[in-house]
């Protein structure tokens, strides 16, 4: 019966892990998802919002960290638990990132709301946050059922991400070369536009982490991860 408690309670501890991960991922998507609709929409009070919202990814991260720590203590796990709790870590660390950068996204509305822009440029991220936050739901989706049938196949569209990125960079230079006027407003969309793309790339490193939790091996080495806007000539 002791036994038997015993590997009941740890299961719920591995279980708080899962569930906080579920949170996490579901409040970034969620996060990044109303920052972009507060950039298109100059909507200030949506862009306060999604600031004061990443406070409760910040706890979240906090509450997988210390109830990690208390497991690998209490339990000494190995193996698939040993993974699964480290994984945990790894992939919180990633979200609360996400979250960070949805913010940093939200704070520039105030910034953009009183200078019109081509509506083009608005299209542009958002199809390149679109793909991003795809990115991220088929990953966690992955991480929910323990599947890596199509993790490569995510990892690999980050180049699609990287290529938007790129395309969208070139734009918006083209846009403050035309009139000096865009210079303020076109750099901070040059900094949304870079904060959608290190999403992807998040969204990957969890795909990398979600593979080695679920199968003990590391994916190959081989990862389209740059984009390529330090080559853009103008």
């Amino acid at each position: 019966m002791t036994s038997d408690h015993i590997m009941n309670a740890y299961d719920q501890e591995l279980k708080f892990l899962a569930n906080r991960i579920a949170f996490m991922g579901g409040h970034a998507e969620r996060m990044v998802d109303q920052a972009i609709q507060a950039l298109v929409a100059a909507n200030v009070d949506l862009a306060r919002k999604v600031v004061a919202d990443d406070m409760a990814l910040d706890e979240a991260q906090r509450d997988v960290d210390d109830k990690a720590v208390i497991i690998i203590a209490r339990r000494q796990p190995m193996a698939d638990d040993l993974r699964e709790i480290i994984g945990a870590i790894r992939i919180s660390s990633d979200l609360e990132r996400v979250g960070d950068l949805g913010k940093n996204i939200a704070k520039r509305v105030v910034s953009l709301s009183d200078a019109a822009q081509p509506i083009q440029l608005f299209r542009g991220l958002e199809a390149l946050a679109q793909l991003a936050l795809t990115q991220l739901k088929e990953v966690l989706d992955a991480y929910a059922t323990r599947s890596v049938a199509r993790i490569g196949q995510v990892r690999d569209r980050d180049d699609d991400i990287d290529a938007m990125y790129t395309s969208l960079f070139r734009e918006l230079l083209t846009y403050m070369m035309e009139d000096p006027r865009n210079i303020a407003s076109c750099t901070h969309l040059l900094f949304c536009a870079k904060n959608i793309e290190r999403i992807g790339d998040h969204a990957t490193n969890i795909a990398e982490t979600v593979y080695h939790i679920v199968t003990g091996d590391l994916m190959p080495a081989e990862r389209p991860k740059e984009d390529k806007s330090h080559k853009v000539v103008i």
